[in-house]
């Protein structure tokens, strides 16, 4: 079976983030899953980072991965 993934873009190309997606999430609902968590973690959380993020992704399932981003063209 081959893993769920998603991107968590960035104007910084440095904190992009790549993400698994557990399995009970479909497609559809994903992305406005994730970005629900994470707009209720910045009126949360004022000075918050990427650990206050992965952190409550992985609450729900989710995990990081690691990944190399490729040169610019």
């Amino acid at each position: 079976m081959s893993e769920k993934l998603m991107i968590l873009p960035s104007k910084d190309a440095e904190r992009t983030r790549l993400i698994s997606i557990p399995d009970d999430y479909e497609a559809h609902e994903v992305y406005r899953f994730a970005t629900g968590l994470i707009a209720g973690i910045e009126e949360k959380i004022p000075d918050y980072d990427w650990d206050d993020i992965i952190e409550a992704l992985e609450e729900h399932g989710f995990s990081e991965v690691e990944f190399i981003l490729g040169p610019e063209i």
